[in-house]
């Protein structure tokens, strides 16, 4: 019997998927476990597998195509068997909705109206503007572009405008291959030989401008809705409150110089050590290490700690699981591998949910100071500024120090204010002091 292959939910958030790539194409034999297809979640990318021993019969979603959870894409059956009832069913599928990442790159048809209706002298207006908008109307009846998030993703790196392209996917939907096609093709640029002075005259007549300036309105990537969903759910509802303390590195420093050199292999950072001490502060304050569960506060035993790394989409925190019970070697050969698997969207579920507390590091970017937005239900999380040295008053005299500057956001339904300070005491005098770490 015909089994039928459905979009799977492989992350606890997703909600739908991009079909990145089939391994397998029609007439293939597959097998029950078997990699079938690789599906773009909104954390990841990774591999649905057969459900079902037989032959790919049918592919019913193309790649970089979306498909929401439960909806049928591919046919798995009998080298002769008859699929045609399964095929009627979505030979004449109902009208729905299309979701925020795959709906059309919209123009405002008032500015495409007004474009399209200005005079032959107006002609001498710079390209790009509104004169493109009525020509995408006139492209699509509906006044707007089918691009799939993975296709507007892609062009988006390689610099294709998508208003040049026409789509071959349903309903001229842009996807994958029209953007990969596009790429193949050589383009032309001009030399830049000198510019003649006219030439310079016209340039400058071209800036004067009226009205608001054009843009581009591109599909939300499935990671991007889900941060901004979840945003909604964290600053808005959660009660924040903020601690900021200012610590001193010199002997953090001074470490982490005696390790790498003893093992350049090592690679210790500044972050694997902060991990480290954060892990330590929460073993002693277990009320800063819970969770905000509705009827009841959850209090974890272990230091989970989630590491906010900056991916090509926004931000993803994988978990390293057990901090406070490993070496800082152990610490820093970890985040260097679930941060490139996590640019490389190949982490699974469970490598980034489920964290007691989370630490976000924007020192490396030369950030000194910001506040972070806690990640429901944890909590609390830590920001951490960038390593520098400052003047500051030790025995009536000014000396140089290394100083880092961290702030706690806190839910105040889990932490109280004094709480979240002692914390931070704790947290600060490891770290000024990291032979604790070893007593």
């Amino acid at each position: 019997m015909a089994s039928q292959v459905i979009m799977p939910k492989l992350s606890p958030t997703m909600e739908e998927g991009v079909v990145s790539r089939w391994l397998k194409k029609e007439g293939d034999k597959v097998s029950m476990g078997e990699p079938l297809a690789e599906i773009d979640t909104d954390k990841a990318t990774m591999e649905m597998q057969a459900l079902a021993n037989g032959v790919l019969r049918k592919i019913l979603i193309n790649e970089g195509e979306s498909a929401p959870l439960g909806q049928l894409i591919a046919i798995v059956g009998e080298p002769d068997e008859d699929i045609s009832s399964l095929l009627n069913q979505v030979a004449a599928p109902a009208p729905k909705a299309q979701p925020p990442q795959a709906q059309a790159e919209k123009v405002e048809p008032t500015a495409a109206k007004v474009e399209a209706e200005k005079p032959a002298p107006q002609a001498t207006a710079p390209q790009g503007n509104g004169s493109q908008a009525a020509e995408v109307t006139e492209k699509t009846a509906s006044g707007r572009l089918i691009v799939s998030p993975l296709a507007a993703r892609i062009a988006a790196e390689a610099g294709i405008d998508l208003r040049s392209l026409q789509g071959s996917g349903p309903g001229g939907r842009i996807i994958k291959k029209d953007i990969e096609a596009a790429i193949s093709k050589p383009r032309s640029v001009p030399v830049a030989q000198g510019f003649p002075r006219a030439v310079e005259t016209r340039s400058f007549q071209q800036v004067a401008t009226v009205g608001a300036s054009p843009y581009r309105d591109e599909p939300m990537s499935e990671i991007r809705r889900t941060i901004a969903r979840r945003l909604v759910t964290s600053l808005g509802p959660i009660p924040h409150f903020f601690l900021t303390s200012e610590i001193e590195m010199d002997r953090a420093a001074e470490m982490r110089r005696g390790i790498n050199a003893l093992d350049p292999e090592l690679k210790i950072s500044f972050n694997d050590i902060v991990i480290k001490v954060a892990a330590a502060a929460l073993i002693q304050h277990p009320e800063v290490n819970a969770s905000f569960q509705e009827k009841v506060i959850r209090y974890y035993e272990r230091a989970d700690i989630g590491v906010a790394v900056a991916i090509e989409d926004g931000l993803i925190t994988p978990v390293v699981r057990s901090a406070d019970r490993k070496s800082l070697s152990e610490i820093a050969g970890e985040v260097r591998e679930l941060a490139e698997r996590a640019r490389s969207r190949k982490l699974r579920p469970e490598e980034y949910t489920g964290a007691s507390f989370s630490i976000s590091n924007l020192g490396m970017f030369g950030i000194d100071e910001f506040t972070a937005v806690i990640n429901p239900p944890e909590g609390a999380i830590l920001a951490v500024g960038a390593v520098t040295p400052k003047p500051v008053v030790r025995e009536n005299e000014i000396v140089i120090r290394q100083v880092m500057r961290v702030t706690m956001s806190c839910d105040h339904r889990v932490i109280d204010g004094a709480t979240g300070a002692k914390f931070l005491q704790t947290f600060r005098k490891i770290l000024e002091n990291p032979l604790y770490l070893v007593v």
